[in-house]
């Protein structure tokens, strides 16, 4: 596990653009969901219709020596979203994470990404809550209203599927906050840019949601 002080020192703010998928495998209202959910005139460092705190705003940060590149790391303390970067960087996000006990700490394999996916809620979430998700037992088509939002990326443990998820969300005021049922949730037009880094295989690091021990100073 790293230390408190595993990422240091915030740099000039620095984002990638998104990379169009070919026109061949989109469904033709892809795009314009995307184009619905990332503000006009779209800057990632200073964009935020959605009112949320400015740190948690994307940022280029310094990353200690001998972390992975394309790896992530979760900071569930301080609700931050790192992807290493070559060059020892990486870029910071702001995420919400789960409420009470239902966020799971562990090392996980990013197995699987969709754009715009579709939601089915688990089981345990219609047994804990049925008059919240049972109507949505048969599952949700993909979105702008969405649970899982514009993106998604499935963590495994093996061959398992863990059904958490880092995902955007229709709730942007959520982020900062434990407000999900596990997952980890993001910005969409954050996500939509991060979707583009990650690499299926990549691991993810959650670190437990405690002032013991975390990813970030």
């Amino acid at each position: 596990m790293l230390k408190r002080r595993h990422f240091i020192m915030t740099s000039a703010a620095m984002f990638s653009a998104p990379i169009a998928m070919p026109a061949f495998a989109q469904p033709s209202n892809w795009d314009a969901w995307d184009a619905q959910v990332t503000p006009l005139g779209y800057d990632p460092a200073t964009s935020n219709p959605w009112g949320i705190h400015e740190r948690f705003l994307p940022r280029l940060v310094e990353a200690n020596p001998g972390l992975t590149p394309g790896d992530i790391h979760v900071d569930a303390v301080a609700r931050y979203l790192y992807q290493i970067r070559e060059g020892g960087t990486a870029m910071r996000y702001g995420v919400a994470i789960g409420r009470g006990d239902l966020y799971e700490p562990g090392t996980y394999t990013i197995a699987r990404k969709v754009r715009w996916p579709s939601w089915t809620p688990t089981a345990n979430m219609i047994r804990r809550n049925p008059e919240e998700y049972e109507q949505y037992a048969d599952g949700v088509p993909g979105g702008p209203t969405n649970p899982l939002g514009s993106r998604a990326l499935y963590l495994y443990v093996g061959n398992r599927d863990t059904y958490l998820r880092i995902h955007g969300t229709p709730q942007p005021w959520s982020i900062g906050s434990r407000a999900s049922s596990g997952c980890v949730r993001m910005v969409m037009a954050h996500i939509i840019d991060l979707y583009e880094e990650v690499e299926i295989g990549s691991t993810a690091w959650l670190y437990p949601a405690s002032n013991g021990v975390t990813a970030a100073s």
